[in-house]
């Protein structure tokens, strides 16, 4: 066997040691996320703050073990990418011409706004203008990662407030093509080849970037026209001709990397010619919004969606200098809560201009409250350019990391305090609605279950009086032509005005579990003769309706669920008079032992050894369900269906 030379193994060794360090540093981002994010959550902090704490708290141990938290947040950066791309799939480009004036207006106005009102105090503080405009530049721009993401756990993204705030951070996106094309104009020293990419390997990229980038404006806007053709078209034209090809082999992994692949295929051709790989990427997205593999696509990026996302989340609060931090702390901690607090102020300024709803308004506010994964962009591109010296560089990219981790927290204020709020002051501005004349049947509560109940009554001839503590409910009810009242339908006074002296039924059919309990409780034992119908959220929630006296109660998802097993024994080749056999049979089964199974509940709530006999109980009624099940054959059916069912195609 040939012996390798010294400097090979050496450098076979030096390769060795960087892998073991990378995985070692993979390790560490990993267990952080795995420990503190879901500890995050469960305090109601969200997982993108976890992402952050957890970055910062390992920070230090990263930069012992000699890693470059920049380099991986280069890499976690894709995620960004993806997430756009997902976007993109969501809008079709109707939908995105509709959005036109918000992006101009909303977006437009914001970016414009801030970069003039920074630049101004920059100035008045003394700093030259170029680091100054550098400054507005990176300070007007948002966070497209964290705010989104938020969005998509609260589920607030195709709210009003959600696509407005995601059509100003649109429109930030594009803006950063002209910042970046402004930069290199600021700088006072030409900037070599060399400085820009050293390696040899990198020459004819180099080459090819400065040809580009040399070109005369109206040239460099057609590469640009045309990069952005090239997307479209390739979107249009070839991408579903690859998809049918990869589709035909059945292999979801091929599929994946296909998706993948266009992705990072349109986001290099983007950074090629100097425009943002999210916003190439979105654009991508947006083109293929009609595709019949749009589903496809969208289930098999989301994996690495998330996982990448929250690794840039790590590697930014990773990066944070504490040494840095600890030596500017005035001047950090100043510009981070003035950055916050002026585009605060005139976020919610043109969200009034614009006559936005006031939780809107906050909504919209507190999300773009901070800097973005940009502003490190124009940081490290104004860094190359030699426009900002390496200590503003340090000072400003920890503004950005900052606000970037305080951007959560306001979130929370957002959804723990000032949406219950507005919502609570908007239900109290409507007084509750005076009741003409009374009914037989009262309904409290028209959601998605109340409203269905109340249908099916007054379908059948009987009149109804519904009331519900949502202004919104009530006036979908009123145009259709449905009696709905606004007001606490829990309150005696809105109860005795609807007629509950002489109802023939009361339906307790809102969402709070303890106030249902409360009123059945008063009912019966104020008006002891109107039986009370109520719809129960779980098992639990039945017992203590049933124990507060409710006439008849249903669980919601109990014969919704019976329906779809019967229909499934159907499709599997169960004939349907013997499904629906079984359904009766597990029916009358459960009911029968329903209240074997209150006792239980009742004897101690809490108690090992109530948690063991109520265990044992249901067990054993499992065991007589299947018993019960299995005594049904198909020759209980009748003799004119003996034919052997077969599911309709």
């Amino acid at each position: 066997m040939e012996k390798m030379s010294p400097s090979t193994t050496f450098k076979a060794l030096l390769v060795g040691m960087f892998m073991i360090l990378y995985l070692i540093q993979a390790f560490i981002y990993l267990g952080a996320a795995v420990l503190i994010v879901p500890l995050a959550k469960r305090l109601g902090l969200g997982s993108v703050l976890g992402f952050l704490v957890a970055g910062i708290i390992i920070g230090p141990i990263i930069s012992l073990l000699g890693g470059q938290p920049v380099h991986l947040q280069e890499f976690a950066e894709l995620g960004v990418v993806i997430m756009l791309f997902l976007i993109g799939l969501e809008l079709e480009p109707r939908m995105l011409w509709a959005l036109k004036h918000r992006l101009i207006g909303l977006g437009g106005l914001q970016v414009v706004f801030t970069i003039l009102m920074v630049f101004a105090l920059a100035i008045a503080f003394n700093v030259k203008w170029q680091i100054a405009l550098v400054m507005a530049f990176i300070f007007s721009l948002s966070s497209t990662a964290i705010v989104l993401q938020l969005f998509d756990e609260q589920r607030l993204t195709k709210t009003q407030g959600g696509i407005n705030t995601f059509s100003v951070l649109l429109m930030q996106d594009i803006l950063v093509i002209p910042m970046m094309a402004v930069i290199p104009l600021l700088s006072s020293q030409p900037l070599s080849t060399h400085e820009i990419l050293p390696s040899s390997e990198a020459q004819a990229l180099t080459n090819v970037l400065m040809a580009i980038h040399s070109l005369p404006d109206w040239q460099y806007a057609g590469v640009l026209v045309l990069t952005i053709g090239i997307v479209i078209f390739g979107g249009r034209f070839i991408s579903r001709p690859l998809f049918h090809y990869v589709a035909r082999s059945n292999l979801r992994e091929v599929f994946t990397a296909v998706a993948l692949m266009i992705i990072i295929g349109v986001s290099a051709l983007m950074s090629v010619v100097g425009l943002s790989p999210a916003l190439g990427s979105f654009l991508a997205g947006v083109v293929l919004a009609n595709s019949e593999f749009k589903k496809e696509l969208e289930v098999n990026l989301a994996p690495f969606k998330g996982l990448l996302m929250g690794l840039f989340f790590i590697t930014v609060g990773a990066g944070i200098h504490f040494e840095t931090l600890i030596a500017n702390m005035n001047w950090v901690f100043a510009l981070t809560i003035g950055l916050i607090v002026i585009k605060f102020a005139l976020m919610f300024l043109i969200g009034k201009l614009f006559k936005l709803p006031i939780s809107d308004r906050w909504l919209m506010s507190l999300s773009l409250a901070q800097a973005g994964e940009f502003g490190f962009v124009l940081l490290s591109f104004a860094l190359t350019q030699a426009v900002l010296p390496k200590a503003v560089a340090d000072v400003l990219s920890l503004v950005v990391a900052l606000s970037m981790c305080i951007a959560p927290l306001l979130f929370v204020v957002y959804q723990k305090w000032l949406l219950p709020f507005y919502e609570a002051q908007k239900n109290s501005q409507v007084d509750n609605d005076p009741i003409d004349h009374p009914s037989p049947v009262i309904i409290a509560g028209v959601g998605r279950f109340g409203q269905i109940v109340n249908r099916f009554l007054r379908s059948s001839g009987f009149e109804t009086i519904a009331i519900d503590h949502q202004s919104h409910n009530v006036e979908l009810m009123r145009q259709v032509n449905i009696r709905g009242f606004y007001g606490d339908a829990s309150h005696p006074d809105l109860l005795y005005a609807a007629g509950i002296r002489e109802a023939k039924l009361l339906v307790i059919a809102f969402d709070d579990k303890e106030q249902a309990v409360t009123l059945v409780k008063y009912i019966k034992k104020t008006y002891p003769k109107v039986p009370v119908f109520a719809r129960a959220f779980d098992r639990q929630h039945y017992f203590e309706l049933y124990q507060a006296g409710a006439d008849f109660i249903v669980s919601e998802t109990y014969f919704s669920a019976l329906e779809l097993g019967k229909e499934a024994l159907k499709t599997l080749n169960v004939h349907p008079f013997i499904a629906m056999q079984k359904k009766t049979a597990f029916a009358e089964t459960e009911a029968t032992f329903r209240k074997k199974l209150y006792e239980k509940w009742k004897e101690a709530d809490g108690d090992k050894q109530f948690q063991a006999s109520y265990t044992a109980l249901f067990l054993e009624i499992e065991a007589i369900l299947a018993e019960q099940m299995q005594t049904i054959h198909s020759q209980d059916m009748p003799a004119h269906r003996s034919e052997k069912y077969r599911p309709e195609k």
